[in-house]
């Protein structure tokens, strides 16, 4: 399938008006004005946002990989064919929930969105598994694992994570359906996702692990630990009904016995957490995303921790970095705002990945750190999708906000990752309606899972 389709942001053509004279004499031509290149449109919030939705979306429906229906790990639009069969696990999950929103926003047909989530399912159901976890990536073609690394060849239980948060929002938002094929998609939903052996992932341990390889064991031997992105993670263990984890395993690993607690702040706004790798500030902003796009953090706590806060203080102390603006880097503002890992730009000019925090800063910013951020600060994400829209559109391409660009360095890269894509929209819809919130939360199982932990959540009741 080729795709030609080329955007513009140019909305009139110019129409030049020639003037004679009120005499019969003819005057001299006055030298003509010179012509002002086309200015950008000026949208409406309310367009902006339907733009974004619609957009991103093209990512998991136009530019899917095409036997399996699922999330392709990247796009280039300088290089299609670049990775074409190459599957991301955890991309797909937030795939699924975008194509979910689609449907619920009329932006796909729901006949069409159901047969391909069909599609998508039957495929997992004969990829390859490792104790019931997918890889990181899968081939597209026959469903194998394709290596992250020499030893990163098996089960990646994050990547896994991600998927299920997506499997359970399509079950539960096709269970109570009165049509047969609906019904069959909840279910092949429901039994992937409850194929998922958590608890072999802690080694007998009070704690996760990431990996497991059939031909490395556990070499990897990458624990989780809080805080990153992987709190979804023993949210599911937990809630799992035939391989679920103890409240020990959550306490001692997620929570580190209370140690991921943190009295620091950062612009006068408290950190709340210890942000792994960060020191006494923030890390990427996928940290408070990818577990929460499903998971509502809002008035969620535990013992230890207040989400809905620890959450929305990430994207505030993210925003007042770029007003500070530490690195003097030209472009960063209050409108211009957004650290998280993504494509990058090396030191000699050339493209390479980051994973862009206050303790790394490049000059890069990445679009989906202050979209997805939009339940957090959406008045400074608005503000985040004006710059773009109504100022800046040639940082906009055929699937949405290009992953990253640098102001500074004139940069940008015409390219695409699943995984940035994937929480535009779905966290745009949480902030409009709690859309996947609703879902995800009010799905027993999950919600016996957190209640299991300790969970408390004003929002949902419990």
């Amino acid at each position: 399938m080729k795709f030609n389709r080329i955007l513009s942001f140019s909305l009139a053509t110019a129409i030049l008006f020639s003037y004679g004279s009120c005499s019969n004499e003819r005057t001299p031509s006055a030298p003509e004005p010179p012509i002002d290149p086309p200015k950008p449109a000026t949208y409406t919030d309310v367009q902006i946002i339907d733009m974004v939705q619609k957009e991103t979306l093209k990512y998991f429906w136009d530019f899917a990989e095409p036997n399996s229906k699922l999330a392709r790990e990247r796009y280039h639009t300088d290089n299609p064919g670049m990775d074409a069969g190459v599957i991301s696990t955890g991309g797909s999950g937030f795939g699924l929930m975008n194509i979910l929103v689609g449907i619920k926003n009329g932006h796909i047909p729901r006949n069409e969105a159901v047969s391909r989530l069909t599609t998508a399912l039957t495929f997992l159901e004969n990829a390859d598994r490792f104790h019931g976890a997918w890889p990181h990536w899968l081939n597209g073609s026959n469903g194998q694992v394709i290596p992250f690394s020499t030893m990163d060849n098996g089960g990646d239980l994050v990547e896994t994570a991600f998927l299920v948060q997506g499997l359970i929002c399509v079950r539960e938002y096709f269970k109570t359906s009165a049509d047969s094929a609906e019904l069959a998609l909840a279910q092949k939903a429901d039994n992937l996702w409850k194929g998922v052996e958590w608890n072999w992932y802690t080694k007998g341990e009070n704690v996760l692990y990431w990996h497991w390889s059939p031909d490395y064991s556990w070499q990897m031997n990458h624990r989780l630990q809080g805080f990153d992105e992987t709190l979804i993670t023993y949210i599911l263990a937990a809630a799992s009904p035939d391989f679920s984890i103890s409240k020990e395993v959550y306490t001692q690993g997620w929570a580190r016995g209370g140690a991921i607690k943190s009295a620091g702040s950062q612009y006068g706004i408290p950190l709340i957490v210890n942000h792994n790798g960060a020191g006494q500030t923030v890390g990427p902003m996928f940290f408070s995303h990818y577990s929460f796009i499903g998971l509502d953090p809002r008035g969620l706590t535990d013992e230890f921790v207040n989400y809905g806060a620890a959450t929305a203080n990430h994207a505030k102390i993210m925003h007042q970095y770029a007003v500070a603006n530490p690195k003097n880097w030209n472009g960063y503002s209050a409108k211009n705002w957004g650290l998280t890992a993504s494509y990058s730009r090396n030191a000699d000019g050339t493209t390479g990945y980051a994973a862009h925090q206050p303790g790394n800063d490049l000059g890069v910013i990445s679009p989906t750190a202050a979209i997805s951020s939009f339940p957090y600060t959406p008045t400074e994400s608005m503000d985040y999708l004006r710059f773009l829209y109504n100022e800046n559109p040639k940082y906009i391409g055929i699937a949405g906000p290009y992953d990253a660009y640098s102001v500074h360095h004139n940069w940008l890269t015409p390219r695409y990752l699943a995984i940035d894509q994937g929480p535009m929209s779905p966290m745009i819809e949480n902030a409009r309606t709690s859309f996947l919130w609703n879902l995800f939360m009010n799905a027993p199982d999950v919600r016996q899972g957190l209640v299991k932990l300790g969970f408390h959540s004003t929002q949902h009741g419990f």
